[in-house]
């Protein structure tokens, strides 16, 4: 093992151009049994996040029992097949402190940021999958992948800034030619051919970074700032030109799809909702199977979802203010239709990533997904009594199938327990009353 690792290289020449092509993954790179490389280090984590608009109804929602083998009433049935892969936690708020409840904004935004907006439009800091992005999506092709079942790409919860969303794939067919199309170079082939286009882009980026720190000098304090995180990308993009310029590690799990799917229609029916994320889910696990990113985002629906349910004439939004409560049920029951589809999307989600193996478990052993929504009631706009999700083991690094009672804390205490589980090293997360300093320990293992 002093003579091999994964960081010898095959170095040689083709046209003129300089190439390093990784060994193959060897079992002499392993540990005794398969799961982790054989100096100790542990397989890929990674992480991604999944929306829905519009919470659901905590009397059917919320489980009576917390701890593992928790219930699962009417709205969260569909869980049934992997309630043990999930950590449900209810009763989370999302203090607004001085600013207004924005509707439909504040509760997902301080789940993923920590940070209560100021107003409707403006996201207060980047998104949590972007801080994860930046420590753990720097190797492969894609620093992060965003994809969305709404066939709308203004639908995301991902931001890399106040002005910058992070706009999502929505097509099926062009999220496929993104990921599998000619610019796919498949892990398991027995060839490996260099693009000559990247080798040109490579060759041009590595010229302007030699120029960075001559320009650095001539510059005032401010502009050195701004360039510097020019540079910071053109760094990442640099790593990602070296990431496709370098022969991938063959990975079992990796079983690109074989043929482009059709899109199919895109309209706001409940079941074409279903199918296209169906089939970005394939997609987006595939991706993240075959390591061409660790880090991903899927929208089921959007905070003011405009999923259509056949046969009734309101909109799930304009459903939960103007639908009557059933005095037979107790609740509306229109509007907790649409809870239990969101709720089957998002198990199927989850199933997804448990069906593909990986090592002596499965992909979800080694993957962390946060699921949000934007209210507690939607019929009141409520920002307490919210959900949140994580699924999946992060590695071994998080105990799942719980439900925890947040008992009205802050939901970014959610978000900082991915943060530290993940190894991010961040003594605290959030602003004002929703900062958090402490994982939840409950599902740290």
């Amino acid at each position: 093992m002093s003579k091999f690792n994964r960081r010898r290289l095959l170095k040689g020449m083709v046209n003129g151009v300089g190439v390093s092509v990784a060994l193959p993954f060897l079992e002499v790179f392993l540990n005794g049994s398969g799961t982790a490389l054989a100096s100790g280090r542990p397989m890929p984590v990674r992480f991604g996040t999944w929306g829905y608009g519009l919470g659901g109804t905590s009397e059917i929602f919320v489980p009576k029992k917390t701890g593992a083998n928790y219930d699962l009433p009417e709205e969260i049935a569909a869980w049934e097949p992997v309630r043990d892969d999930i950590n449900l936690f209810t009763n989370g708020s999302a203090f607004p402190d001085s600013s207004p409840n924005n509707n439909h904004f504040t509760g997902w935004v301080v789940s993923r940021t920590g940070v209560a907006p100021e107003d409707s439009n403006v996201v207060p800091a980047e998104t949590i999958d972007v801080t994860v992005a930046k420590q753990i999506g720097r190797a492969t092709r894609f620093s992060s992948l965003t994809a969305t079942a709404t066939a709308d790409a203004r639908d995301t919860y991902s931001f890399l800034n106040a002005a910058t969303p992070n706009a999502p794939e929505w097509s099926p067919l062009q999220f496929y030619n993104r990921l599998f199309g000619l610019e796919f170079q498949d892990p398991n082939a027995s060839e490996f051919n260099l693009d000559p286009r990247l080798i040109a882009r490579r060759s041009v980026l590595s010229g302007v970074m030699d120029q960075s720190q001559s320009m650095m000098k001539s510059l005032g304090a401010a502009d050195r700032q701004r360039l510097d995180q020019y540079f910071t990308g053109l760094r990442q993009l640099e790593k990602q030109f070296d990431h496709r310029l370098t022969k991938p590690e063959p990975i079992a799990s990796c079983v690109a799809p074989g043929e482009a799917p059709v899109n199919p229609l895109m309209d706001k029916s409940a079941d074409a909702v279903k199918l296209r994320h169906q089939m970005m889910t394939e997609l987006m696990v595939m991706a993240v199977a075959c390591d061409q990113t660790r880090v991903f985002n899927m929208t089921y629906s959007a905070a003011f979802s405009s999923i259509i349910k056949p046969g009734y004439p309101k909109p799930h939004h304009t459903c939960t203010h103007e639908e009557p409560v059933d005095e037979a049920v107790g609740y509306q029951h229109h509007a907790s239709w649409f809870t239990r589809r969101a709720m089957e999307s998002w198990a199927d989600f989850v199933q997804a990533f448990k069906a593909v193996p990986e090592g002596d478990g499965t992909l979800l052993d080694n993957v962390l997904i946060l699921g949000t929504t934007d209210v507690g009631y939607a019929r009141t706009h409520a920002i307490d009594g919210m959900p949140v999700f994580l699924a999946g083991r992060a590695g071994g690094k998080v105990k799942s199938g719980r439900h925890i009672d947040l008992e009205g804390g802050s939901v970014a205490q959610v978000g900082y327990t991915a943060l530290r589980t993940l190894g991010i090293d961040t003594p605290s997360w959030g602003t004002l009353s929703n900062e958090c300093s402490e994982a939840i320990s409950e599902v740290v293992a």
